[in-house]
């Protein structure tokens, strides 16, 4: 398979296992619930690079949708390349703006989307999907970026999305009316893979049913009339149909044949499943019953502004939220465009979407509005990186919850429902800090970056008993940790006799007990099941 080189691809293609984990620090005073958790919808506030790392043993394998809109990278507009990878060549590039005068901007463009989208995979469920808005300027390099971090098998499409609807008589050679969606999946189903992404039907439109308008009074409801005929040639399903009216005998047009053979096509006009035209003297026709369409519409590669919204739209619909001062986007996306791809993603009704370039907040609005039409359980992570991560993206989140009275639509209007917790990325969680006595984690942070770290299985801090030090357990372990973000206690405390005795009834499992020291011998520990891990050495157990 060709594969893309660029400048400083050998040093960030495993930059993404040298990220630090962060601890994630809850704001209540910024959140819309009255009991903030990581298992609520979620808006994180830094890097999102990081944030995505932070948020690995919570989500990793669990996110069934995730869109993305990056910097398109056209070089009218700025941003800075920030990742801090440990390359004397690439520390150059820290903290500048990249504009249309750099040479090397197309580099760094994809030095900083290689990492973030190998967590994304890592985040990903596996019979989730992945959407990526883009344009001309990155198209072609992001497919192929793609194509060597999800396969180049697990790609599905590439969308073509009509954000204009009018020419721009200022273009240069072509007016731009388009802009592109890339679709992958972390798995397709074959034949070796049977757990991968299900595309997902479209509803039906009114306009669509309303052709279903006849009805013969048979019993089988409403009908329109279809062609016989189809391209697949086969021999036995050419021969004449007799109308029975009158006579004449009918062949399919030549290179096609009829929809079926010649004994189930005598059934179906004995059974009138096919007519002849309204005097019964015409060609023979099938007998569509709407019963029989399936309940939703295959979905096609090009999305016109009348189903999914265009710029101007979703520039109006920011505007009925905020004051046009409020926001510096000029063009969001249309929460109709991101409606259409969560409702691609999965036929169920409750599952994860994240959006790791949240912007304005469109995704978030998009999950609560479809929640309130269909009563759905959908929840989003947002991650935002800029100031406005509280004043804009989680601001608008609290509008359209609370309700938007300017708002034309009813659901607006009145609230969308719901609640999000607002995080902000923390200190790192690192041996040396932690030896040091510095940046202590909660006793929860921590608890979930060793369980994460030691297992790799989801970390859930419902599970916690802080009494008796049980973080969790996987199918072959109980882990406990001994631990409070206080250098005095670390110093003074250890896992000890009335300790091992203090600990639950003995489950059948082995026992990794985290703790500073140990004060017991190992023949007590064995007779206990225990494996004594020393905090914070002994962190990489299972794996």
């Amino acid at each position: 398979m060709p594969t893309l080189q660029f400048k400083g691809k050998t040093f960030v293609q495993n930059h993404h296992l040298a990220v630090k984990y962060h601890q994630l620090v809850p704001k209540k005073e910024l959140s819309l619930t009255d009991k903030i958790s990581l298992h609520d919808n979620l808006i994180i506030q830094g890097d999102n690079l990081k944030a995505l790392k932070a948020l690995l043993p919570t989500y990793a394998g669990k996110i069934k949708c995730i869109y993305i809109d990056p910097p398109y990278n056209t070089g009218n507009s700025t941003w800075i390349y920030n990742d801090n990878v440990n390359s004397p060549m690439i520390k150059e590039w820290l903290g500048k703006e990249v504009n249309i005068e750099d040479l090397t901007r197309h580099d760094k463009w994809l030095c900083m989307m290689m990492p973030r989208l190998k967590l994304l995979r890592e985040l990903l469920s596996e019979d989730g999907v992945i959407f990526i808005s883009i344009d001309d300027d990155e198209q072609h390099r992001l497919r192929m970026l793609c194509d060597e971090i999800f396969s180049t098998d697990n790609f599905i499409t590439n969308i073509i999305w009509q954000k204009n609807y009018a020419s721009k008589n200022d273009a240069k050679y072509f007016s731009d009316s388009h802009d592109f969606i890339l679709c992958y999946a972390k798995n397709k189903i074959n034949g070796d893979i049977k757990i991968g992404w299900k595309r997902n039907l479209l509803p039906r439109t009114d306009k669509q049913d309303s052709l279903y308008k006849n009805d013969s009074n048979d019993g089988k409801g409403f009908w329109r009339p279809d062609n016989l005929t189809v391209k697949t040639y086969s021999e036995d399903y050419d021969y004449p149909i007799k109308n029975p009216n009158t006579g004449k005998l009918y062949n399919p047009t030549k290179g096609r044949c009829w929809l079926t053979n010649k004994i189930t096509m005598q059934a179906w006009i004995d059974e009138g499943r096919v007519f002849f035209g309204k005097e019964g003297k015409g060609a023979p026709q099938l007998k569509r019953y709407a019963n029989e369409v399936k309940q939703g519409i295959v979905p096609m590669t090009i999305w016109s502004y009348d189903d999914v919204g265009h710029t101007d739209e979703s520039r109006k619909e920011l505007k009925e939220i905020f004051d046009e001062s409020e926001t510096p986007f000029a063009t969001p996306k249309p929460s109709r465009l991101i409606a259409r791809i969560i409702q691609l993603s999965s036929d169920q009704k409750d599952f994860l979407v994240l959006d790791s370039f949240a912007g304005s907040g469109t995704t978030a609005q998009a999950v609560l509005e479809l929640n309130k039409e269909d009563g759905g359980k959908r929840k989003f992570i947002l991650v935002e990186q800029e100031d406005y991560s509280n004043s804009i993206t989680a601001e608008r989140v609290r509008r359209v919850i609370k309700g938007v009275k300017t708002a034309r639509n009813e659901n607006l209007k009145n609230g969308l429902g719901g609640t999000f917790s607002y995080f902000e990325l923390g200190p790192t969680i690192e041996m040396e800090s932690i030896l040091q006595g510095k940046n202590l984690p909660s006793y929860e942070e921590f608890a979930r970056y060793i369980f994460y770290t030691a297992t790799g299985e989801e970390f859930n801090e419902k599970k916690i008993n802080e009494k008796t030090g049980f973080i969790g357990e996987t199918k072959n372990y109980e882990l406990y940790m001994f631990y409070k973000p206080d250098v005095e206690w670390l110093k003074r405390n250890a896992l000890t006799l009335d300790g091992v005795k203090a600990m639950p009834k003995f489950k059948g499992k082995q026992r990794l007990v985290f703790a500073p020291a140990k004060y017991v011998d190992d023949y007590t520990c064995l007779e206990n099941r225990i494996d004594f891990c020393q905090l914070p050495y002994e962190i990489y157990r299972i794996r």
